[in-house]
C-alpha cells in the first residue's frame, strides 16, 4: 500500500516562499491562513553567519495526535497516509490545534471569508474559493489530495524553483523520497514525540 510523504532539502531551499504562494493560489485560503510556511533563522557567529530556511506544513503523521483527540472523527487518516479534515463532521472545538505539536492548523472564522485581500470586497476568484470553506471548522495542508488522486504532485512541489521538495511513496524503496532519506542526513520535526511524521528534512 502506498504511503505518501515528502522530503524537503534544506540545502536547496532559498526561502523564496513560492511554495506558500502556490498553496494559496491552489486552495484560495483567506487572508492570514497559510497551509505551508517558511521559517528562517540565523546560525553561526559573526562573521560566519548564515540564514537557513525551514519550510513547514502538516506532517501527515502516522501517529497523529490531532486524529486521536478529535471527538467527531472529523480528522482522519486515509489508507495512503494523508490526514484530512471532514468539514461535515468538524465542530470547530480546536482540540486538534491544541494537540498538534506543529501548530499547522487554522480555524476558519466567518469574518475571514467576508474580507478579501483588497479593500473593494471579494474578487470573483475569492468568492469561488471561499465558498469551499466552512466557517467554524479547521483547515490544514492536505498534501493536495485532490491533485494526488489525479496522479499529480502537490502544488508546492511542482512550483518550487529550487526543487527543494520531493513527493513520493515512503513505502517504495525505489522512490526518490526513500532514496534521499537513505543517502542524506534525514530528520523529522519533533520525532522524539513519537508522531511519526511523513515529512522529512535532509541536509
Amino acid at each position: 500500500m502506498v504511503r505518501w510523504g515528502m522530503v524537503i532539502d534544506l540545502k536547496r531551499c532559498i526561502g523564496c516562499n513560492a511554495c506558500s504562494v502556490a498553496c494559496k493560489a491552489e486552495h484560495g485560503t483567506p487572508r492570514g491562513v497559510f497551509l505551508t510556511r517558511t521559517l528562517s533563522r540565523e546560525v553561526g557567529e559573526y562573521p560566519n553567519v548564515k540564514k537557513i530556511f525551514i519550510p513547514t506544513l502538516c506532517n501527515h503523521c502516522r501517529n497523529a495526535p490531532c486524529e486521536r483527540v478529535c471527538p467527531t472523527k472529523a480528522t482522519h487518516r486515509r489508507p495512503d497516509g494523508i490526514v484530512l479534515v471532514d468539514h461535515a463532521k468538524c465542530i470547530g472545538c480546536r482540540a486538534c490545534y491544541v494537540a498538534c505539536p506543529y501548530k499547522n492548523r487554522f480555524y476558519v472564522r466567518k469574518e475571514l471569508l467576508e474580507n478579501g485581500y483588497f479593500a473593494e470586497g471579494l474578487t470573483v476568484y475569492e468568492k469561488v474559493k471561499y465558498a469551499e470553506f466552512v466557517p467554524g471548522t479547521m483547515v490544514k495542508c492536505t498534501f493536495c489530495a485532490h491533485r494526488v488522486d489525479e496522479g499529480l504532485e502537490p502544488a508546492c512541489v511542482v512550483t518550487c524553483p529550487a526543487e527543494a521538495r520531493v513527493f513520493g511513496d515512503l513505502n517504495d524503496p525505489t522512490s526518490n523520497v526513500r532514496r534521499l532519506i537513505r543517502q542524506r542526513i534525514a530528520s523529522q520535526l519533533l520525532a522524539e514525540l513519537g508522531t511519526e511524521p511523513s515529512v522529512y528534512y535532509v541536509e
